[in-house]
Parts: C-alpha cells; sequence; structure tokens
C-alpha cells in the first residue's frame, strides 16, 4: 500500500466532523471533542483518532443527543447535501430527539417569556409574593 493509498482512509476526527458538517471549524470540533462533547464506540475520544467506517457517534449539540455511525469518509468539506452522505443517524436518536424538541416546544408554552423587563412596581410585587 503505498502513502497516498493510506492517507485516505487515515482520517482525523476533528477533520471528519468538520467534513460532515457538525461544527464550522476543525478548531470547535476539536474543542468539542476535548472537552467531552463527541463519544466514539462508547468511550471518550481523541482529536486524533482515526475515524472508521461503521463507527458509532454519540455527539451533544446544544440540547440534542445525536447517535451516527459513519458510512464514509471525506477530507474534504462539500455541500450539505453530500456531507448527509458521510453518516445515518440512528432511529432511535432520531426518535428522542424529537420526543426532546416537543417537550421543549411545551414547556415555553406553559412559561412563556415576557416582551419586557418588569418595572419597578412589578419587581416589588414579585418580591412581596415570593416572600409569602
Amino acid at each position: 500500500m503505498t502513502q497516498s493509498q493510506s492517507d485516505k482512509t487515515d482520517i482525523r476526527l476533528d477533520k471528519w466532523l468538520w467534513a460532515a458538517r457538525f461544527y464550522k471549524t476543525r478548531a470547535i470540533a476539536k474543542e468539542m471533542i476535548n472537552g467531552g462533547k463527541v463519544h466514539y464506540n462508547g468511550q471518550r475520544a481523541k482529536s486524533s483518532r482515526n475515524a472508521e467506517i461503521g463507527a458509532v457517534l454519540k455527539i451533544r449539540q446544544g440540547y440534542d443527543d445525536k447517535e451516527i455511525v459513519i458510512k464514509k469518509l471525506s477530507q474534504l468539506r462539500q455541500s450539505g447535501a453530500i456531507a448527509q452522505e458521510l453518516y445515518e443517524e440512528t432511529a432511535t436518536s432520531l426518535a428522542k430527539r424529537a420526543i426532546n424538541a416537543e417537550q421543549r416546544r411545551l414547556h415555553m408554552l406553559n412559561n412563556p417569556i415576557p416582551d419586557q423587563k418588569p418595572d419597578k412596581k412589578q419587581r416589588r410585587q414579585l418580591m412581596r409574593f415570593k416572600d409569602l
């Protein structure tokens, strides 16, 4: 096997996450991996780890936990449609994300955010109410 052929299969995990468009830059991908937001086959990973086809990644992004399986390897960052061909999200992950999104939506309906801050009189009323 020549050096150029081995380069095609040896792709760092941070570079693959960047190419798959999970993170905007490789530096952010590396920071998330080192911060424990990415797990590779159930274990914390290092950013220098080689990505392999069939590996299961758990990625924490914002409120969502995504569980994906690597289908293809790429070193190039391309369009979103091509990037989505690099991985497949598991059915359980999609179902959990849908349930969590619905729960967040219902929480916002029950606890709406006010349009403005309370004024001085309203703050005093809140303070009196909380002290009781």
